[in-house]
């Protein structure tokens, strides 16, 4: 079955989920004339959600697809331009769904935070991706859009301007509100458990080019730490005054951005140099909280990463945010991230790129984000570039995901400083 004779537009499997509803009640306020569909292991489930959704969602036909039933996914991406996913955690059930995508050409758009599962579609799916015609988007949300999407605007910014390439460029969380999805927290113990039992892969996550199609391409910059500690004024003169920590989700993030360098055959720079922080403010405990943020972070994944498997997995999951839960609408709706991104370029010019949303991050600005996400994929195939494979939000959307940010509520302006 070619593009042009499928069923539907999209396909979102998972909507049952907390994210998932989210993400089809954006789907339904903004998808226009796209034609959507819902899909899960329910199709009880799926016709409660349906009914929540509006007028417009009333005819959205309802498909039925289970991880567990490959023939299942193989189906439903057949009938599609693209599906949207927001089942996870990725490593356990995000590869036969890729791997269906895949299979039959369709592209394909995802939450995931999990750097291993990421590896693991580019080395088993890319090559057949290229050759179906697929592309397969991972890291559509807060993680990892603001990162992705900044740089990228700031490398348009400094080309436009002819003002050379991108050197040190550093993401700054300057505020945000909201909480750690039950999703990500799921992503993340996933991440830490195959760290624990796997060398190999503890080898990979400490790789700042984890996400290589090509690391004996990459350029050797000498160290480039996940969770630096830094003054503000060491960042951007703009930040003087404030301390940053690392950035949490910073491991994954950065890894996100130098594969979207490296699938634009390093168009932002071969020196280009890459980093994530989160402002601690500039009260006089500021310094004490940037050293002890950081320190806590580097120890989750440093030891963290070697000695979860001591833990019991019952104790850390009974802990941590179930997946499948989330705030009140109300807290959804009072959240924001407000981000600026600094680079200086190869000519000595200095550029900022701002970010900002409302919504709790992990939840409602991330479901609008994967709904755009889809949309352009399904609605805006004229304008993508024509790279196709396993790709990052920058390479697969680029210039139209840009484009569809101010209707979408996604603020994203780049300023030249100097």
């Amino acid at each position: 079955m070619t593009q042009s004779t499928r069923d539907f537009d999209i396909v979102l499997y998972g909507a049952t989920g907390f994210v998932g509803k989210l993400t089809a009640e954006y789907l339904a306020r903004a998808g226009g004339d796209a034609r959507i569909a819902l899909a899960g292991r329910s199709t009880e489930r799926l016709g409660a959600i349906r009914d929540t959704l509006g007028e417009s969602a009333r005819d959205w036909p309802l498909l039925v697809a289970d991880t567990a039933t490959p023939s299942t996914l193989d189906a439903m991406a057949a009938r599609t331009r693209v599906v949207v996913t927001t089942v996870g955690p990725y490593t356990r059930y995000g590869l036969p769904l890729v791997a269906a995508c895949a299979a039959a050409g369709t592209d394909y758009a995802d939450l995931t935070g999990e750097a291993m599962f990421v590896r693991n579609s580019i080395d088993l799916h890319h090559k057949q991706a290229v050759d179906t015609g697929a592309r397969i988007v991972h890291a559509c949300g807060f993680d990892s859009i603001p990162s992705d999407l900044s740089v990228y605007a700031l490398y348009r910014a400094a080309r436009d301007d002819d003002a050379g390439e991108l050197l040190d460029t550093n993401f700054v969380l300057r505020s945000f509100s909201g909480g750690v999805s039950g999703g990500t927290v799921a992503s993340m113990l996933e991440v830490l458990q195959a760290a624990s039992s796997d060398p190999e892969a503890r080898r990979l996550l400490a790789d700042p080019y984890t996400l290589s199609g090509d690391r004996g391409a990459e350029p050797e910059l000498g160290p480039q730490p996940d969770l630096p500690w830094r003054r503000g004024r060491d960042i951007a003169p703009e930040l003087a005054g404030a301390w940053t920590a690392g950035f949490l989700m910073a491991p994954y993030n950065t890894r996100i951005v130098r594969r979207s360098n490296a699938l634009l055959d390093w168009a932002y720079g071969r020196r280009f140099r890459y980093a994530e922080h989160m402002s601690v403010g500039s009260s006089p405990v500021a310094p004490a909280a940037s050293a002890l943020v950081t320190g806590a972070g580097n120890a989750a994944f440093g030891l963290g990463s070697r000695f979860f498997r001591l833990l019991p997995r019952r104790l850390v999951a009974r802990l941590a945010p179930q997946p499948g839960t989330g705030p009140s609408e109300t807290r959804r709706e009072q959240g924001y991230y407000r981000v600026e991104t600094y680079t200086t370029t190869t000519t000595g010019a200095r550029y900022v790129a701002r970010m900002a949303q409302q919504g709790d991050p992990g939840y409602k600005a991330t479901s609008v984000l994967l709904g755009e996400c889809g949309l352009a994929l399904a609605l805006d195939r004229d304008q993508l570039p024509d790279r196709l494979g396993v790709l990052t939000p920058a390479a697969a959307l680029g210039d139209a995901l840009l484009a569809r940010f101010p209707a979408a509520g996604v603020s994203l302006q780049t300023d030249r400083l100097a």
